[in-house]
């Protein structure tokens, strides 16, 4: 039997097979539906009686040259970088992207499989999403250009604004009011002076009371 035929019949058996659950699970809340071998010594289920749930046996298994191969016959390979890509071989493997892989890495990895020819088995169409993302992406940067050129707009306005209602209010002043706003001015300038100057001075004294280490 060839692969293809192999598959099929895996199709077949995975349809036919029942769902092993632990025994007496649905009496009991606190039990899980997950399988385990029932060990009692009175278990109909152990002893196999008819009427009762079945258990796992080798009949239910796909066949061994077919296990753990995707639908489409390719081997499975879980990719998480662009480096994991140089080890699959296209003819016979498939890749799934992780999950935890970001969009722009994402990108990445499917433009260089497509390159390669390489099968994104979780993945339909792969340049349909990476054109879908790029048009995205795309419309973020616009709207974010303008809204950045709507902020700076709005900011010229602003000063603009301030400026002229500056110089409304320098031309209503008398020439002692101008005098006097000049002199708080630079009074302000003075005292951020002083501070500035106060705290180097400040630093200049703790910089002193360090004593210099020597290395004997």
């Amino acid at each position: 039997m060839n692969k293809k035929e192999l598959l099929e019949l895996r199709e077949e058996i995975k349809a036919k097979k029942p769902d092993f659950a632990r025994q007496d699970y649905h009496k009991r809340p606190k039990l899980s539906k997950k399988w385990r071998k029932p060990k009692g010594l009175h278990s109909k289920m152990r002893k196999k009686l008819k009427g009762y749930r079945t258990s796992p046996s080798p009949g239910y298994g796909s066949p061994k040259s077919v296990n753990g191969l995707h639908a489409s016959g390719l081997r499975l390979f879980l990719i998480s970088s662009i480096k994991d890509l140089e080890k699959i071989d296209s003819s016979n493997e498939g890749i799934v992207l992780s999950s935890t892989l970001g969009l722009r890495k994402r990108i990445e990895i499917i433009k260089k499989a497509l390159e390669n020819k390489i099968t994104i088995l979780n993945y339909k169409n792969p340049k349909q999403f990476l054109k879908i993302v790029e048009e995205r992406l795309k419309k973020e940067k616009e709207e974010k250009e303008t809204k950045t050129k709507e902020k700076e707009r709005k900011k010229k306005e602003k000063e603009k604004k301030g400026s002229e209602k500056k110089k409304e209010k320098l031309e209503k002043l008398t020439e002692e009011e101008k005098k006097e706003e000049e002199k708080k001015e630079k009074d302000k300038l003075l005292t951020i002076y002083a501070e500035s100057k106060s705290r180097l001075n400040e630093a200049i004294r703790c910089y002193k009371r360090i004593k210099p280490i020597t290395i004997k």
